[in-house]
């Protein structure tokens, strides 16, 4: 099997099962960053605007979003109850995307990198 080069390749070479949270996945960043680029980096989908805000992979039985470690730390007691790693979060394929959260994780994200210039990784 070739490594998907495009997000579009990425997206159709991910298992059946994250077809549709992928889908889900990429809506709520879009409606938080309507004029970001999506590419590639490190073999999965990021969506770029003046720096890398944020990436999403699909795995076999879990989607992760990455807005990184310092986005995550305002809403720690929020992430309780999901398996989160320094820059990470895990969401099960089995139950629904907590939208709200993730909408204000990356709208918290957005804005420290357009107002602060916040880093990619720190």
């Amino acid at each position: 099997m070739t490594k998907p080069k495009t997000v579009a390749e990425y997206w159709q070479s991910a298992p059946e099962q994250a077809q549709e949270k992928l889908q889900e996945m990429h809506a709520l960043l879009k409606s938080i960053a309507p004029n970001a680029t999506e590419e590639l980096k490190w073999g999965q989908p990021v969506f770029i605007e003046k720096r890398i805000l944020f990436s999403y992979a699909a795995f076999k039985t879990y989607l992760r979003f990455m807005p990184t470690g310092p986005s995550l730390e305002p809403f720690r007691s929020e992430l309780s109850s999901y398996k989160t790693g320094k820059d990470t979060i895990q969401f099960p394929y089995d139950e629904p995307l907590p939208k709200d959260l993730i909408e204000k994780i990356a709208a918290y994200r957005y804005r420290d990198v357009i107002e602060n210039d916040a880093k990619w990784m720190y």
